[in-house]
C-alpha cells in the first residue's frame, strides 16, 4: 500500500470522502480503486498515520480550471486564487502551468 501525505491537517481530513489535488506521479501515477495510507508529515520523523482510503475517482484538470466552489471544499476559504498561490510555492511553478493535476477523490475506509 503506497502513502499519501499531506503537509497540513486539512479540516477535509475529518469528512468521510475528501479531494486532494497532485501532480503526477513520475514513477507510478495513483489509480482509481487504489487503496493508499494517509499520513501527516510523510518524509518526517513526526510521521502521523491518519487511516486508510481508497481512491474513488480521478479526473485530469488544468490548474487553470480550479474554481472558487472546488478550492474551498479542499481548504481554501478565498477560492482558487489563495489555492493557485499555495500550489505555486509548494510545487515547480513550471510543471504545474504545463501538465494537469489529478483531482483524487478518496474516502476513508472504516
Amino acid at each position: 500500500m503506497r502513502v499519501l501525505g499531506f503537509s497540513k491537517k486539512w479540516p477535509k481530513l475529518q469528512q468521510d470522502e475528501f479531494t486532494t489535488f497532485r501532480l503526477t506521479r513520475l514513477d507510478r501515477d495513483w489509480e482509481w480503486g487504489e487503496r493508499v495510507q494517509i499520513v501527516y508529515h510523510a518524509r518526517s520523523k513526526d510521521r502521523e498515520v491518519l487511516g486508510v482510503a481508497d481512491i474513488i475517482r480521478k479526473e485530469q484538470v488544468w490548474i487553470d480550471d480550479i474554481n472558487d466552489f472546488e478550492a474551498q471544499l479542499d481548504g481554501f476559504p478565498d477560492g482558487a486564487k489563495e489555492m493557485i498561490g499555495w500550489l505555486n510555492k509548494a510545487h515547480d511553478p513550471a510543471r504545474l502551468d504545463h501538465e494537469p493535476l489529478s483531482k483524487l477523490t478518496l474516502r476513508w475506509r472504516k
